[in-house]
């Protein structure tokens, strides 16, 4: 599999050598994963950072099927973000095959048990609400573990939406104040 990355730059022109070290330093993921769709780096530079350290921020983005892996990190330049990012990657791929290859012991995909329910149509809007923006996603079948490891390893930290394979329904997953998870569970009326 191919892993070169794309990359952003965000008020920073990302040069040939940052542009070199990343697709470097990114091949080593390949190793741990072979099912890779794609990989995003965004690279940015945030000049009204409080503190000089933080003001280069590096995030990795891995989509392959079935899950999405996400990291960020702030450092005193570039280099030193994107390393401690792809090292906390490189953390969170093996957390994630290690409970991956636990698996549900017969071999059978989440998305081979469950069929996919037709997607309902948009409604249409009325004109007084303004929707800033949309966003799109792909939603597998789990259980409500694989929901509570996947938040964690997107680093969502106020909530997650996923196809609940055990009621066949949407369900949102919260993190409550105390520290436990909340389930709200959807029913069509």
């Amino acid at each position: 599999m191919d892993t070169n990355a794309v990359i952003y730059g965000k008020n920073m022109e990302v040069s040939d050598r940052v542009n070199d070290y990343v697709n470097k330093k990114i091949s080593k993921v390949g190793r741990f994963l072979s099912d890779i769709d794609d990989i995003r780096v965004d690279l940015a530079y945030l000049k009204s950072a409080r503190n000089a350290a933080d003001r280069y921020v590096a995030q990795i983005t891995i989509r392959g099927k079935g899950y999405i892996l996400r990291t960020e990190e702030r450092a005193e330049d570039i280099f030193a973000a994107f390393d401690i990012s792809l090292d906390k990657m490189v953390r969170q791929i093996e957390r994630f095959k290690g409970k991956r290859n636990r698996g549900r012991g017969d071999g059978t995909p989440a998305s081979g048990v469950v069929s996919h329910p037709e997607g309902a149509e948009a409604e249409a809007m009325e004109e007084q609400p303004v929707i800033a923006r949309r966003k799109k996603f792909q939603m597998v079948p789990m259980d409500e573990m694989e929901a509570i490891e996947q938040m964690q390893l997107l680093g969502h930290e106020e909530f997650f939406i996923f196809y609940n394979a055990a009621t066949s329904s949407v369900n949102v997953l919260y993190k409550r104040k105390d520290g436990t998870y909340g389930l709200i569970e959807s029913e069509i009326a």
